[in-house]
């Protein structure tokens, strides 16, 4: 069964058989048995309206094309395979796809935490898991040729060791198949336990990122109760720690209301943690249940942002309205600091 959020369908997807229209905000029952909300945050009277005024000219997003991402496209749709580039409708799948680059999503499609800018569902899995899922996502990363291939997941804090284990599986299974092909593992906090963070760091990966998300004011109410600004940069210290050879990363959205100080003050803590890369993208309101967006930062204050990072030691700073967390991923690989048009 294929669930789908009401306010993204046209007239004509509604007529399509065999699909269950879930309004976002409302809860649904998932094909492996448990409840779940689509998007992550239930429906509220008293949300903001979804926009206020005009996105301005800088976030307009190109079409995808181009024969790497036809290909990658065709192999992700008839292999039924699950990316966050699609899922989460990223503005620079194509650029990506055509890079040999594309983020794999794995434990499940329904995240245990609620987090006010995430849509993805949520829900309690109750321990499911798919134990097929190390070798098809190897077999996936092989049809698709990728060079790069990050890794995600949606919090499982249902599951003792928070999907370590697993986790770590899917990555040796496609360094087994793909031994040329980097890995990224694009974690969640495991709830700060270091033996469960080794687990991962240890499993043959190049980059191990965990997502900051926003300035330390600012974490709650963005992130869930069970996140915590210290607690992601203590996972990151010490992955850094555990293995130095690994590269550390992770992303701050801007525009939900951060100042300019304290965005300097959270590079400062993350270059004291020893994080190599950082990356720096506009949040963008995914339904009206969500936390508004406070400013649109210009594509000016992006570069000088980047620059500021550069000066406090990161290996590299990729800043831009539409830079996403994993967006052309494999630069980091070259650590020379040029930059990447945006």
């Amino acid at each position: 069964m294929r669930y789908l959020c009401d306010n993204a369908l046209s007239k004509d997807t509604r007529k399509f058989k065999g699909v269950t229209i879930v309004e976002s905000g409302n809860k649904y029952q998932t094909d492996e048995g448990f409840s779940a909300i689509k998007n992550g945050v239930k429906q509220r009277r008293d949300n903001a309206p979804l926009v206020r005024g005009d996105k301005p000219r800088w976030l307009r997003a190109k079409m995808p094309s181009g024969s790497g991402y036809s290909g990658t496209r065709k192999i992700v749709h008839e292999h039924k395979l699950s990316t966050v580039c699609e899922e989460s409708m990223c503005p620079n799948i194509g650029e990506c796809w055509n890079a040999g680059t594309a983020t794999i999503m794995v434990l499940g499609s329904v995240c245990t935490r609620a987090c006010r800018f995430c849509a993805v569902d949520t829900g309690n899995p109750k321990g499911w898991l798919d134990a097929e899922e190390p070798a098809n996502c190897a077999r996936a990363v092989q049809l698709m040729g990728l060079e790069y291939v990050v890794i995600t997941s949606v919090d499982r804090d249902d599951l003792e060791d928070g999907g370590a284990a697993h986790y770590a599986e899917c990555v040796r299974e496609i360094k087994r198949l793909n031994p040329h092909t980097a890995v990224e593992a694009l974690t969640p906090d495991f709830n700060g336990v270091r033996e469960h963070v080794e687990l991962v760091v240890d499993s043959g990966l190049e980059v191990f990122a965990q997502n900051v998300e926003t300035v330390r004011r600012l974490t709650h109410p963005v992130r869930d109760p069970r996140a915590g600004y210290e607690q992601t940069i203590d996972v990151l210290r010490h992955a850094k720690a555990h293995r130095p050879d690994v590269l550390t990363k992770t992303s701050l959205m801007l525009g939900l209301g951060e100042r300019d100080n304290e965005i300097m003050q959270a590079m400062q803590d993350l270059r004291a943690a020893n994080v190599d890369i950082l990356t720096l993208g506009q949040y963008l309101r995914p339904t009206p249940n969500h936390l508004p967006v406070e400013r649109y930062v210009s594509p000016e204050e992006f570069d000088t942002y980047r620059r500021e990072g550069l000066e406090k030691g990161f290996l590299e700073v990729v800043a831009g309205p539409m830079v996403r967390s994993s967006y052309r991923a494999e630069q980091v690989l070259q650590k020379n600091n040029v930059g990447i048009a945006i």
